[in-house]
């Protein structure tokens, strides 16, 4: 049965009625969240406030560094410490190195290092363990949280305007009939609906799409984390300590870069970021970030250890030249699902944190003012005047010079982010465009140079599968697949044909191989081993798969990261 139809027989569906909806409870959504009711308590006002997160918990899917400014959070919950926030490390040390292939490493001076990297008065934590204490908070000042439950469907007015989301139904088989487990989704109504999914959100996407927001605006451009946790041994533990590599293995003219973070309790946190639009389609992300970390200067500090997690997660490159426009009749976007990621940083918790407040604080004054389903233009009217907004235009070059070389790269980023704030220049006179989105930069297979990568050692590194089990990703086997495909003879025709495949290697959970089952080739799906990285959705050349949601819950189940 189509979705249609299963509404047709077994709707209609439940409804609840709300002042201002929240698609996922992540830091940017739950910002939202706690604004709306700081400032509800302050001027002793009833506004409704419900917040839907697609992971079993709060935190589940949550993936980041991650070194944190607490400056976002300073304004929103100014006695967070009192409250007991978990950020426990300051940033102690900081390191940026440039890696070459042979083992060799060369450290940035720090007088050299650009003002946007320096991490005095920053934070090494889990976000997952923040969003975590952050839900109980909103809580606390009587924000409602349906954890479990995916947001699976815009609906709109009759005039157009956003009215809500409906959640994905449970009990759903593969073949698409309704089991005996069956329960029909329900419908979230709200006078605002902020989306806050994270980077390529489902129904962000969607809604770019039906009001044009991205119009005018240069093609957005992401990145993939691979990230894992680690403990190693107490005589290496340096908490607090922050490394940050440019260089091998990443070849120009990919873009990307590494990241370690010592955490307390003898916990290392570790990742490869990679832009792309990369061309090559030989690339494999989590091989590159496997090979990234036998390099002496990231092996000595993990030989002895034990790796305890791992995770992946498309993100966005923070470039404002990018960024959609904010708000939709009904709603508006916060955080990485309206782009607002500082790539120059490496940083995005503190503007998810900080659009978030100010989405907030435009929809309290307009449930105040008695109005619904419109624009909140108050809310990018008080981004382009706030500190996040000047952060993010002195940093809107950073990857295009990069994406030009290392050395053009380092040079510009040196001058924009070096020298002109040591000049008292806010930003960059000029702005670079990109012309193209990510998946149409991917040369044809016979252009490019094949990449054999070596096999894991199971200590250091490791494979796909060994690590989707450590992310203790879990779905309900028997439901429909939430990878789909526009056209079923694309992924061999087309994608193995000219580009060898490169969703079997650009996949960092092994979600896609081809077999051959004596028929001939065919793409084969294993859609239980998704980690919701999104990055299917966004590097297929032929823009061929879509990820939809799966039943509420399912995904990995992060820990610590």
């Amino acid at each position: 049965m189509t979705p249609q139809a299963i509404l047709d027989q077994y709707g209609p569906r439940e409804a609840m009625e709300y002042d201002v909806l929240v698609i996922g409870a992540g830091p940017g959504g739950l910002a939202t969240a706690i604004r709306i009711k700081q400032l509800a308590a302050e001027q002793g006002k009833e506004v409704s406030v419900v917040v839907l997160e697609k992971g079993s918990e709060p935190g589940a899917h949550i993936l980041s560094g991650a070194v944190m400014d607490p400056r976002a959070l300073n304004e929103l919950i100014p006695n967070w410490k009192e409250l007991g926030a978990p950020l426990n490390q300051p940033v102690t040390a900081d390191d940026v190195l440039f890696l070459s292939e042979g083992g060799g490493a060369k450290r940035t001076p720090d007088w050299l290092v650009p003002v946007p990297m320096h991490n005095h008065g920053n934070y090494v934590l889990s976000l997952g363990n923040l969003v975590r204490w952050m839900a109980q908070h909103a809580e606390s000042l009587g924000v409602e949280i349906f954890p479990g439950f995916a947001a699976a469907e815009v609906l709109y007015k009759d005039d157009g305007s956003v009215r809500g989301v409906a959640t994905g139904n449970l009990g759903v088989g593969k073949d698409g009939e309704p089991t005996e487990n069956f329960q029909l989704g329900m419908e979230l109504h709200a006078k605002y609906t902020i989306l806050a999914e994270g980077a390529r959100g489902h129904l962000g996407k969607q809604v770019i799409a039906k009001f044009k927001l991205d119009e005018g605006r240069d093609p957005q451009s992401w990145a993939i984390g691979i990230k894992e946790l680690w403990e190693v041994d107490p005589a290496k533990a340096k908490p607090g300590h922050v490394v940050h590599t440019a260089g091998w293995p990443v070849q120009s003219p990919t873009f990307g870069g590494g990241f370690l973070y010592h955490l307390e309790d003898n916990k290392v946190t570790l990742g490869l970021v990679i832009g792309l639009d990369y061309e090559n389609p030989w690339i494999s992300p989590f091989e590159e970030m496997q090979r990234w970390k036998t390099h002496p200067s990231i092996r000595q500090h993990l030989e002895g250890g034990k790796r305890l997690s791992y995770g992946a997660r498309a993100i966005n490159n923070g470039m404002p030249q990018c960024m959609p426009k904010l708000v939709f009749p009904g709603g508006a976007l916060v955080g990485c699902d309206a782009g607002f990621l500082n790539a120059a940083r490496i940083k995005g918790s503190h503007s998810a944190i900080k659009s978030g407040a100010l989405a907030g604080e435009a929809a309290f004054a307009a449930v105040a003012a008695g109005r619904q389903h419109d624009e909140l233009s108050a809310y990018p009217e008080a981004y382009e005047k706030s500190w996040l907004f000047e952060e993010l235009q002195a940093s809107r070059n950073f990857k295009p010079w990069f994406k030009k070389g290392f050395l053009i790269g380092s040079l510009m980023t040196g001058i924009e982010q070096w020298l002109f704030p040591k000049l008292g220049i806010k930003g960059p006179p000029w702005t670079l465009h990109r012309d193209k989105p990510d998946h149409a930069y991917l040369l044809p297979a016979d252009q490019c140079t094949k990449i054999e990568y070596p096999k894991p050692d199971g200590k250091l590194t490791f494979d796909r599968l060994s690590s989707v089990f450590v992310s203790n990703t879990n779905h309900e086997e028997n439901q429909p697949s939430h990878l789909t495909l526009k056209d079923a003879s694309v992924p061999v025709q087309i994608n193995l044909a000219k580009y060898a495949g490169p969703e079997s290697r650009y996949c960092p959970a092994g979600v896609y191989e081809f077999v051959n089952d004596g028929t001939g080739e065919r793409l084969q799906i294993n859609a239980a081993n998704c980690v919701h990285c999104k990055t299917c959705d966004i590097k297929d050349p032929t823009q061929n798969i879509v990820w939809v949601t799966p039943e509420g819950g399912g995904g990995p189940n992060y820990a610590g990261m």
